[in-house]
This record gives structure tokens, sequence and C-alpha cells, in this order.
């Protein structure tokens, strides 16, 4: 019975996350400017899954969500993580904007997101969560660690290939997200 209890409460508190990441990103997602297709936050209707509110910086170029058709293999990296539910797909964008302390303060918005080549990730903090950082695994970038609202980093993806990257402070409470450049 414990078990059952403990699992019904993750479920609300991702449940309730979601919807506070939700709320919180349609009122700031309005200032990307180019903002036109719909983007009257309605995607928070996709089932219960917990990715709606990841949905924070695509970039201000639309409102909708849109996932990847195929799911990338990420090799079980996002077990135990944050927010991640599906991949967001923003290929095609110059930019592409991610929440640093999205849903409950421990995640990345969205915690992972496809791009093109020559595509500029830029993360935005969002004070939320006690000091955050972003650090790719692989070395190839790494932010200082900023507790403030509105710090940005910014990385330009050139190759192709899958990027994890953690919140160095937070990675044992699963903050963890990944840009695949494709």
């Amino acid at each position: 019975m414990t078990d059952d209890t403990t699992l019904d409460r993750r479920r609300f508190v991702q449940a309730t996350t979601a919807a506070g990441a939700t709320l919180l990103l349609a009122g700031c997602s309005g200032g990307g400017g180019d903002g036109g297709d719909g983007s009257d936050g309605s995607d928070g209707g996709d089932s219960s899954d917990g990715s709606d509110g990841s949905d924070g910086g695509s970039g201000g170029d639309g409102g909708d969500t849109q996932y990847l058709a195929e799911e990338p293999d990420y090799g079980g990296w996002f077990d135990g993580a944050n927010n991640y539910e599906q991949t967001v797909d923003a290929t095609g964008q110059d930019e592409v904007t991610v929440d640093v302390g999205a849903g409950d303060g421990l995640a990345f918005g969205p915690a992972a997101v496809a791009v093109s080549p020559g595509t500029t990730v830029v993360w935005e903090w969002t004070g939320q969560g006690g000091g955050h950082n972003v650090a790719a695994e692989s070395g190839d970038f790494e932010s200082e660690t900023v507790q403030e609202e509105g710090h940005t980093f910014e990385y330009t993806f050139e190759e192709p290939g899958t990027y994890e990257y953690v919140c160095t402070p937070h990675s044992s409470v699963g903050m963890k997200g990944a840009v695949v450049v494709q």
C-alpha cells in the first residue's frame, strides 16, 4: 500500500508541476515576438503526460508543441529525469530557448529538443530551484552556476549528434536534458 501511495503522490506532483509550468510558460511565451501560429497555450490537453510545460522555449516561433515523429534512443539517459516525456521538434529554427529551473524548479523545459545544425540553443534561468548550471556530459559546453532569473547561456550546435547535459548541482535529482542535432 505504501508503494501505491508513493506512486499516487508522484503522479500528483508531476501533474501539478506540469500544470504550473504550463501556466508559467504561457505567460512568458508572449514576449518572443514572432509568436503567431496559435500560441494560445492549448497544449495543456496532451493527456496527462507531464511533458506540457516543457514547451517553454521553442524560441517564440509558434506556441503549439510539436514532437519528433520518431523518438531518439537516448540509451537510458532520461531514466529518472524530471520533465521528460518526448523530444520537442524545433528543427528549422535559428534559435531555441530552454528554461533552466522549469516545472518544480529542478527541470529543463523542454528536457529534450531536436534542432538543425547551426541552431543556437539559449538556456534561460527562471530563478526557481536554486543555483543551476548547464554542463554537457561530453565537456563541449558548461555554464557558470547561477540562480538569478533572466540569466542566459547559449551554445551553437554545428555537428549532428546527441548532446546530453545536466545541471551539475541537481543531476542526482534528475535535472537532465538533451539536444539532438539532425
